[in-house]
């Protein structure tokens, strides 16, 4: 669970946002698929790691502020 669970997220959410993003960009440009693709694996090897490493510490400090209320 512990990359399972940063390997979806980071997945569904980076494919979904750069293309939004490359859309919004390049509208229906020729290779607007092709960009987006390459777009997406690079968003995807940058949020993965990050996730892996930050999720653990997010849920730390939002169960210290929920806990404070």
């Amino acid at each position: 669970m512990r990359f399972a669970l940063p390997l979806g997220t980071s997945f569904f959410m980076t494919f979904l946002v750069s293309g939004v993003a490359t859309w919004r960009a390049l509208g229906n440009a020729p290779g607007v698929f092709w960009t987006w693709m390459a777009s997406w694996m690079i968003a995807w090897a940058v949020a993965f790691p990050t996730m892996v490493v930050m999720m653990p510490r997010v849920r730390r400090w939002l169960g210290y502020l929920i806990e404070m209320e």
